[in-house]
């Protein structure tokens, strides 16, 4: 797992700036969902983000070295992978639920079609499947 050392980053050094250096790009968290709701595919993670192809190849890279999900070859000719949270990565559920409610309350109109679907969504870190 890479971790930040405090000194190193810019500004003024907290454990919040280090935790945005590891998941704070927008990408990463919508990743991090895909997941939790059982998204393990590669392509299954892109239609769920919207991001293009590339930029979830990275993030998934940049979040397995982070040591927040793993993959695993399902398929060697061409090589395929599913991809799962680590306890790392499971941590962060209870973050993408307080998120989630505040975006409920302060970011999305209450005009919304959608909004009532979201406020039921809940992830459970009991659901997800553990190796």
């Amino acid at each position: 797992m890479t971790t930040v050392t405090l000194a190193d980053l810019p500004g003024r050094p907290c454990p919040i700036a280090a935790s945005l250096d590891v998941v704070g790009e927008r990408w990463s968290l919508l990743v991090v969902r895909e997941l939790s709701l059982g998204r393990t595919r590669f392509s299954d993670i892109v239609d769920g983000t919207g991001a293009p192809r590339d930029r979830i190849a990275a993030r998934l890279k940049a979040l397995e070295d982070a040591g927040v999900i793993r993959r695993t070859a399902y398929q060697s000719a061409p090589p395929r992978f599913d991809y799962q949270l680590t306890e790392s990565g499971r941590a962060l559920i209870p973050i993408l639920d307080a998120l989630l409610a505040w975006g409920l309350d302060h970011a999305v109109s209450p005009n919304d079609p959608y909004r009532d679907r979201h406020r039921r969504a809940r992830w459970r870190t009991e659901k997800l499947r553990t190796p």
